[in-house]
């Protein structure tokens, strides 16, 4: 054991300064379970490459600082830095599925842009119809709570309500009417 982490001290002290052998031993050691790994796990084996090859970098750079201390052996640190790389790289991958040329990839962010915002109209449009609907004191209490801010102290007392309790009770029940003319709606 205590030959092992002489060797992996070693190995790591002739990366940081520069040495080819050593690099070449660290990559060729450690790069057969990373890439089964990534392979495992949705990727191919050029993504496993370049997944390997910034963690090498990391390392590397890990390597120059003098107060950087490794408390794991090589092949767990690199195959932990490969896996967070590889799962932002999947994650990334997930967010933006299709590989489009920039103007294409533009023109989708604007449709998704104007369809989200007219999908807000809509939704806003509905909920004032929703409101007109509902009628008094609940439009009237809904407003002063979301849209005034008011505490519901200020709109017990200003509706009448006996305590805050009741303010609330009251809200509720309004929110619960809302909710119910809100998904019956239709909007023009």
């Amino acid at each position: 054991m205590q030959g092992s982490q002489q060797l992996e001290e070693y190995l790591l002290a002739q990366l940081a300064a520069g040495e080819r052998t050593a690099t070449e031993q660290i990559y060729k050691q450690h790069y057969p379970v990373v890439t089964k790994w990534i392979m495992h796990n949705g990727g191919s084996e050029a993504d496993a490459a370049d997944v390997y090859q910034e963690a090498i970098v990391v390392l590397y750079e890990k390597s120059q600082d003098e107060a950087f201390r490794l408390s794991c052996k090589i092949g767990t640190y690199l195959f932990a830095i490969s896996k967070h790389l590889w799962y932002k790289k999947a994650n990334k991958r997930q967010q933006d599925p299709v590989s489009l040329p920039d103007d294409d990839r533009q023109e989708w962010a604007y449709e998704d842009d104007v369809n989200a915002h007219r999908e807000r109209e809509n939704y806003y449009a509905q909920l004032n119809a929703a409101l007109e609907q509902i009628g008094e004191p609940c439009k009237s209490l809904l407003k002063a709570f979301y849209h005034e801010d008011k505490s519901m102290q200020e709109i017990a007392s200003g509706f009448g309500y006996t305590n805050t309790d009741n303010a609330k009770t009251q809200k509720y029940k309004c929110l619960t009417r809302l909710r119910k003319i809100f998904h019956n709606v239709q909007v023009k």
